[in-house]
């Protein structure tokens, strides 16, 4: 059996993070919701420290960051914008002239003006961190990519939670880890360069 390749490795394109000095911070639904409420994720804790961390750098480096939120329906049972589950985690909070996007949708290039935002920073690539994994951190790599971006995710400043597990029809569970390892694989495969954590982010 041969060795298993990304498609970026076939093409040969090196999975090298980027750079700081390159790209913007995208911090994507970093929010109370997936902390102390009502969709709580495994290893949200750690991964909101590690997002801190690339934040922190991305600050000190004067990359440009850009904070994205999600809002359902006000009233409604999950990120209800009226409630205490739609703010940002403390330890990620947005400061003077960093933009906050509201979003609806996974994709949080979609109804929103995340490109525009990006397009006037002039930088054609961003790092990605937050939750989860699975569902709106790769969606919005995904759709980068369409828009000609070159995108990095930070393992450990993500992450998602148990599924149900819908083939076989066993009634199992894909639990958190396994999916989120999963989804990092199918992005780096041809969407993103997956850094390990915030000291590859330089």
């Amino acid at each position: 059996m041969s060795e298993a390749r990304t498609l970026l490795e076939m093409a040969g394109v090196a999975a090298t993070p980027s750079r700081l000095a390159d790209a913007a911070l995208v911090l994507i639904d970093c929010q109370m919701e997936y902390v102390s409420g009502g969709l709580v994720l495994p290893g949200v804790e750690p991964a909101l420290k590690e997002a801190a961390k690339v934040l922190q750098k991305a600050r000190n480096a004067g990359a440009p960051v850009i904070h994205v939120v999600h809002h359902g329906k006000p009233g409604g049972g999950l990120f209800n914008p009226e409630g205490a589950g739609s703010a940002i985690a403390a330890a990620v909070a947005p400061e003077d002239g960093e933009p906050v996007i509201i979003k609806a949708l996974p994709n949080a290039f979609a109804g929103t003006d995340l490109a525009q935002k990006l397009e006037a920073t002039g930088r054609k690539e961003i790092i990605v961190v937050g939750f989860m994994t699975h569902m709106c951190v790769s969606s919005t790599i995904r759709a980068a990519t369409d828009l000609g971006y070159k995108s990095t995710v930070v393992a450990s400043a993500a992450t998602t939670r148990d599924l149900p597990d819908v083939q076989g029809g066993q009634g199992g569970v894909v639990k958190a880890a396994d999916l989120h390892r999963a989804e990092l694989a199918a992005l780096a495969d041809r969407f993103a360069t997956v850094a390990e954590n915030a000291d590859q982010i330089t």
